[in-house]
């Protein structure tokens, strides 16, 4: 017997996938779509009733995959800025300013700016001085890969209004510079993120959460006066913003707009910095930081007694926070607050934890939304600031074996916005020709899939429409071919967002 859920009243015609596999070596079934809803899983054949047909050419039927931790902005810009990741020094960066600042002919006083930088391993450091050799007078602005530093050349600095020693800034320091660098006309920004969710639903994403730091809600609910969003939108709450949020009546999970399209996220909190820029807060020092050095087990942005008190006001007026916490004496910290407010929450990131804490996630029921894309891009740096831990570092194996929640999410601009590289990360810990890192971490297809999907791990009747089709199966890939997962139809809400033409020879 078909597997339908119970109609009340016969519901206006919709979409029927003709011929799809449901999940990762699924049976070949049809699946029709009614009030951006699945109706009904169907043997092949199914008897067409008025809806609009789509020939699935033996895809496979997945939920719509959901990025749990972008920066939509700065990921949009970040696909126009000259990129640095290659650069193993600081002089190699400012040798690569200085070949595009030549290319690109920029216009007198005009900014340019640079981003993916990774200067944990370089050998020399960076410096203002450097940049005003390679493009002398020249306004530059450099911006490390994992945002938590920054680089100005003396032009750019006097463009803010500022002066520094260095021209190098980190943590809240570099998110204030960031966030004062001259930007293009709203409507041009607004066009690029739209733009850049529209690029993110070609990859099979149906859903993604905002940790801009700026106001995310009212930024989301322009844009969608402009265009309705492919994606839909959880929109987090920067710190600053928690009274004016708590003013709106803002929950996490309220809805913005009738169409459930835009909803309001959690609350986003730092515990600690990152690990390329040595701000982690862990409980052993780095090793290149000596007795006296400032910063030597890393930053500790918010201590205890500030971070429970903001937990608990926000937990109180029903927003869940969301915890950044990176080393593992962050990670210690995030989960007492959890466990001394009480709260529903997530920890964001998780890199580093202690032994027993993967237990702690799921027994307080906190979130770990993790990165898995960053694994093998910093295990080499983990390895070096990280020495003898590095067992415990992404270590996603043991939070679901502790029965933790997982969550895949890109950082983007940290890593591209597209879960199919996560996906890939997590199940075989590598991305290059090198064997995979810390093997024993890996995680089962079928749980990086779901853990990509917001928790859906398969299509059922009554689920929301949001799915996509991919030319592939899944389980018949190899790992490393996962990134290049080719998709032929993403969903919304039952709304094609994302139509590959092999649909429609």
């Amino acid at each position: 017997m078909p597997d339908r859920t119970e109609e009340t009243a016969r519901p206006e015609p919709g979409l029927l996938l003709r011929g799809v596999r449901r999940g990762p070596r699924g049976p070949l079934r049809d699946v029709r779509i009614r009030g951006g809803r699945v109706a009904a899983i169907e043997p092949p054949g199914a008897r067409a009733d008025g809806e609009e047909q789509i020939e699935g050419r033996g895809g496979t039927l997945l939920p719509g995959l959901v990025d749990a931790h972008a920066h939509m902005g700065q990921w949009s810009e970040h696909r126009r800025r000259v990129p640095l990741g290659h650069a193993a020094s600081a002089a190699a960066a400012a040798d690569a300013v200085r070949d595009a600042v030549r290319e690109r002919g920029a216009a007198p006083g005009e900014l340019v700016v640079g981003a993916g930088l990774r200067d944990a391993m370089w050998p020399d450091a960076p410096h203002k001085d450097l940049l005003e050799r390679a493009a002398p007078g020249v306004p530059v602005a450099l911006i490390a890969n994992d945002l938590h530093m920054c680089w100005l050349s003396p032009a750019a600095l006097r463009l803010l209004g500022r002066d520094h020693p260095t021209g190098v800034f980190i943590e809240g320091a570099c998110m204030e510079v960031t966030a004062a660098l001259p930007s293009a006309p709203e409507e041009v920004r607004d066009t690029r993120v739209l733009e850049a969710a529209d690029a993110a639903a070609a990859r099979g994403v149906t859903g993604v959460a905002d940790y801009e730091l700026a106001d995310t809600a009212a930024d989301w609910l322009r844009r969608a006066g402009r265009r309705t969003p492919v994606v839909r939108v959880a929109c987090v709450i920067a710190r600053p913003l928690l009274d004016t949020a708590i003013e709106r009546g803002h929950r996490t999970g309220l809805a913005l707009r009738p169409d459930g399209l835009l909803t309001v996220g959690p609350f986003k909190l730092f515990t600690d910095g990152s690990l390329n820029t040595r701000t982690a807060y862990c409980d052993d020092p780095y090793p290149d930081a000596g007795p006296g050095a400032p910063h030597r087990f890393g930053v500790l942005e918010l201590p205890p007694e500030e971070l429970v008190p903001l937990m608990r006001k926000a937990a109180a007026h029903g927003l869940h926070p969301a915890v950044h916490a990176i080393g593992d004496g962050a990670n210690r910290i995030a989960l007492d607050a959890f466990a001394e407010v009480g709260c529903a929450g997530r920890i964001e990131h998780a890199q580093l934890l202690r032994p027993g804490d993967a237990e702690r996630f799921a027994r307080l029921g906190v979130v770990a939304s993790v990165q898995p894309a960053h694994a093998p891009d910093d295990r080499d740096v983990a390895e070096h600031h990280w020495r003898g831990r590095t067992g415990r570092a992404f270590p996603y194996a043991d939070l679901l074996a502790a029965g933790a929640r997982l969550e895949i999410g890109s950082d983007a601009p940290v890593a591209p916005l597209d879960p199919w590289d996560g996906i890939a990360s997590a199940v075989a810990r590598t991305d290059d020709e090198r064997p995979p890192w810390h093997a024993e971490q890996a995680v089962p297809l079928a749980a990086a899939l779901a853990a990509a999907a917001g928790g859906r791990s398969e299509v059922r009747p009554g689920d929301p429409a949001d799915l996509v089709l991919t030319g592939a199966d899944p389980a018949e890939t190899p790992p490393a071919d996962l990134r290049s997962m080719p998709i032929l139809l993403t969903l919304l809400a039952g709304r094609p967002t994302f139509r590959s033409e092999r649909l429609d020879r």
